[in-house]
């Protein structure tokens, strides 16, 4: 894929991926076998923010490592049918495409396996668009917003996180999973990062326990976090800042996919600042957003 001609809105930096689900409506445990549907979809946390940015009418660019195999050009191609650009993504020729796979029940998510080892292996090879003039260069660093994802290492998180190529950049941080949350450490302290974390990883960057995510989200902002927005399933969600507190409660609705919530409330979020919506206004049309995508509709 060539580089777009109209200069894309935002960046998303991390995994592009092809997600492999198993979804049941019965409840799941350790050696369940039931039956299900089992889908087959573009994925990874930065390849479901772009998406999502994309429903919302912006124009999302990936920086990933994709491999020049048949999976990855039917990766590439499928995204760029749903308003992803991917023109700026590393094509490696040596390097296989990206895989996640996950299995959810009734009681949610059982289990899942991201393979991003070519994600990591490829490490600032991603990055080359934003120093060779494509995108910027240190000189003239890129100035809009930057989605990055928890699947990048935790040594390339600090790199960025000190690297004048961001000296601009309005960074959205996002954890891969609560196993990767630790990663975000390398981001705290950093004058524009604002971190979209769930309970439990709000707890591992803290190395504590919350009980709400009000408590957690000022003790995220204690330790360093610029800002913080922390959701918690369907209890009440909160976002602070050394501006004050919000604190909302998402709309009520039946649990259909978990798979991909967090990476659509980020999205949602982004797109609707970036429409000139105030603090609140925001915060909720994005819980609305992710509520309307586990209960199994697209959101807008």
């Amino acid at each position: 894929m060539r580089s777009p001609d109209t200069p894309p809105d935002i960046l998303c930096i991390g995994a592009v991926l092809w997600d492999i689900i198993g979804r049941s409506a019965s409840h799941m445990k350790v050696g369940s076998d039931v039956p299900g549907r089992i889908t087959r979809l573009p994925g990874g946390v930065a390849m479901n923010i772009a998406m999502t940015l994309a429903h919302f009418g912006l124009r999302p660019a990936v920086l990933t490592a994709i491999g020049r195999d048949p999976a990855g050009d039917e990766l590439a191609e499928r995204a760029e049918e749903l308003g992803v650009a991917t023109g700026y993504a590393y094509r490696s020729p040596d390097l296989p495409t990206d895989i996640y796979m996950a299995c959810e029940g009734a009681n949610g998510l059982v289990a899942a396996i991201a393979d991003a080892h070519s994600l990591e292996a490829a490490g600032e090879k991603i990055l080359a668009p934003l120093s060779d003039g494509r995108l910027g260069t240190e000189a003239a660093p890129w100035a809009g917003p930057v989605a990055l994802d928890g699947n990048l290492t935790e040594s390339l998180l600090s790199r960025i996180a000190a690297s004048p190529l961001f000296a601009s950049a309005d960074l959205r941080v996002a954890p891969a999973s609560p196993g990767k949350a630790g990663r975000l450490m390398a981001l705290v302290g950093h004058p524009s990062a604002c971190l979209y974390v769930n309970l439990e990883e709000a707890g591992i960057l803290c190395q504590s326990a919350f009980d709400s995510a009000a408590e957690a989200a000022e003790a995220l902002v204690r330790r360093g976090v610029a800002r913080a927005l922390v959701t918690h399933g369907g209890a009440e969600a909160a976002e602070a800042s050394a501006g004050g507190l919000l604190r909302l409660a998402p709309p009520a609705v039946l649990v259909t996919r978990v798979t991909g919530a967090g990476d659509t409330f980020m999205a949602a979020h982004i797109a609707s600042e970036r429409a000139g919506m105030a603090p609140e206004a925001a915060f909720a049309r994005a819980l609305r957003a992710a509520a309307t995508y586990v209960s199994g509709e697209t959101p807008h």
